[in-house]
């Protein structure tokens, strides 16, 4: 499943991912998404169709998903003061600040791992993740715009 140098490629962690646990009992789904950097889609059916994006780069295996847009947040300093107080909380994950190809910005949620980690690591990471995206989500709720702001 690992190539010949002992490290996962997308392709060859998408195949071995089919088999775990977590997408045989349909917790999750998984779609290869091709293209020139080719990446996972990880559906998390247990937390709300959660999307979980994995890609293999090199030495890393990075899992990410969106919190949110900045433009739906109402305190952005407030919110970077308390993920930065607090995101050690957040157990084999950390927030990112991230622009888009569209020129918007996003925090995202996201974990590292070396692309020589066993398969039962990435599904734990991958579960992980998912868990603290949720966990994250009602911990900043309040610097988030609520839908009646919006409306407003």
């Amino acid at each position: 499943m690992i190539d010949s140098t002992g490290t996962w490629t997308t392709e060859s962690l998408f195949d071995a991912l089919q088999g775990a646990t977590l997408f045989l009992e349909r917790k999750a789904s998984l779609e290869l998404i091709d293209g020139v950097e080719p990446a996972l889609h990880i559906t998390m059916h247990e937390y709300g169709d959660l999307p979980v994006f994995i890609t293999v780069a090199g030495d890393q295996i990075i899992a990410e998903s969106v919190l949110w847009s900045a433009e739906e947040v109402r305190d952005q300093v407030g919110l970077n003061d308390a993920v930065l107080r607090t995101h050690k909380y957040f157990p084999l994950s950390t927030i990112s600040l991230d622009t888009l190809a569209h020129g918007k910005d996003y925090y995202h949620m996201f974990g590292a791992l070396s692309s020589t980690s066993d398969l039962a690591n990435v599904v734990f990471e991958v579960e992980v993740l998912a868990s603290n995206v949720i966990q994250a989500t009602e911990a900043y709720a309040d610097f988030l715009i609520t839908p009646n702001e919006a409306q407003a």
